[in-house]
C-alpha cells in the first residue's frame, strides 16, 4: 500500500510540475513578436493600396453620374416650362431654376463646381469636369 500511495503522490507531483511548465511556456507567449506585427501591417498596407484607388474612382464616377442626372432633370424641366408658356423657351437657365414649381428642392448643383449653362438650342449640355 505505501508504494501505491507513493506512486500516486509522485504522479500527482508530476502533473503539477507539468501544468506549471505549461503555464510558464504560455506566459512567455502572451504577446506578438515584432515580426508578426510587421507582417500584419504590411498586409493591411497592401490591402489599402488596392482599395483606396477603387474607392476614389467610384466617388468620381458617382459625381459624374449625379451631374448627368442633373442635366437630364434640367432639360426635362426646360421642356415642361416651354410647354406651359406656349412653346416659348426660356432665355436664361435662371428663369427655370429659380422657380420652386420646377425645382422645389433648389437649383441643381454640379458636384465638381462647374456652372450649368443653357446653349442656343435651349438645352443644358454635358460639360467638362476638372
Amino acid at each position: 500500500m505505501p508504494n501505491t500511495l507513493y506512486g500516486l503522490r509522485v504522479r500527482h507531483i508530476n502533473r503539477q510540475e507539468q501544468y506549471s511548465i505549461r503555464s510558464i511556456k504560455m506566459k512567455k507567449r502572451n504577446g506578438f513578436t515584432l515580426i508578426e506585427l510587421l507582417i500584419v501591417v504590411l498586409i493591411l498596407g497592401a490591402l489599402a493600396a488596392i482599395a483606396i484607388p477603387r474607392i476614389t474612382a467610384s466617388a468620381d464616377n458617382a459625381k459624374k453620374r449625379a451631374c448627368e442626372t442633373n442635366i437630364d432633370l434640367m432639360n426635362s424641366q426646360i421642356e415642361m416650362w416651354a410647354a406651359n408658356h406656349d412653346d416659348v423657351y426660356p432665355t436664361t437657365l435662371d428663369t427655370v431654376t429659380s422657380s420652386t414649381a420646377y425645382f422645389p428642392d433648389g437649383v441643381p448643383v454640379c458636384q465638381f463646381g462647374t456652372k450649368y449653362e443653357l446653349n442656343a438650342d435651349h438645352r443644358v449640355i454635358l460639360h467638362e469636369h476638372k
